[in-house]
């Protein structure tokens, strides 16, 4: 199978043919990468009070934009990857530092500028 398909399984050792995979193209794992690259990697993710924003970036990402539409507010978040601990993260959104990492959307229409050191 092609290196940047997902298949829903792998043959295993004991099958005719181990390492096959099977049924590639599935529409499912491409909603489900979505969801972990956005939600768990990038770290923004939908809370019920606001959007979470908790980056868990790999070394090699130093510097991500991302525009994100939430409860009618436009988040534009910018994430400067420091290496640091998640405890250690800053954020400031429109240049003032957050309370925590949990932005409460703005009035519907409204943009938000959010910075991340992450």
């Amino acid at each position: 199978m092609e290196p940047y398909v997902y298949s829903q399984m792998i043959a295993g050792k004991a099958a005719a043919r181990p390492g096959e995979a099977k049924n590639s193209w599935l529409t499912g794992t491409a909603a489900w990468n979505y969801v972990a690259i956005s939600q768990w990697i990038l770290g923004v993710r939908p809370d019920f009070d606001g959007l979470r924003i908790q980056p868990c970036l790999p070394a090699e990402l130093t510097n991500v934009q991302i525009t994100r539409l939430f409860r009618g507010t436009t988040y534009r978040i910018s994430i400067r990857n420091t290496g640091k601990p998640a405890a250690e993260q800053r954020i400031r959104v429109n240049g003032k530092p957050a309370a925590s990492c949990v932005v409460p959307p703005g009035k519907p229409g409204s943009d938000l500028a959010v910075e991340v050191d992450a």
